[in-house]
């Protein structure tokens, strides 16, 4: 009794955002086939030219664009940003500094102080707790 395995593949849409590339702009071979975990790794690697490309100057989908603005994918979208943006437009948004951007950026700072003071009241309390069991 031999049992085979099959190789794992994923979606063009799984690997494009695990590689963190927008689908659409991508070789249409890439779109058109599944992607084997092999395949996957290699991609990651040695990134062929146009893997390359998209990641240096995009377009970018929406969560590089958020990473790169220091903002939410929810705050692109309250900024009205609902399609994938190149670096070239990416730097003339940050160039401009529209307010929704300042205002996006402000929110997420404040959602970052609010996660580290949570995590250090988490963290005082397990703290107090391990000393409650030792005594």
């Amino acid at each position: 009794m031999t049992s085979h395995k099959t190789a794992q593949t994923m979606k063009p849409a799984t690997a494009a955002k695990k590689l963190g590339v927008y689908l659409e702009a991508t070789p249409a071979e890439f779109q058109e086939g599944v992607v084997s975990r092999t395949e996957f790794n290699t991609l990651q690697a040695d990134p062929p030219e146009w893997l390359r490309e998209l990641r240096r100057n995009g377009p970018h989908p929406r969560p590089v664009v958020a990473a790169k603005l220091g903002v939410s994918i929810s705050g692109l979208a309250r900024g009205g940003v609902t399609e994938a943006l190149t670096t070239e437009q990416i730097d003339a948004l940050k160039q401009e500094d529209p307010e929704w951007l300042r205002q996006e950026r402000a929110t997420q700072a404040d959602v970052r102080k609010e996660a580290v003071r949570i995590k250090e009241k988490h963290a005082a309390r397990e703290a107090q707790n391990d000393d409650d069991a030792r005594s």
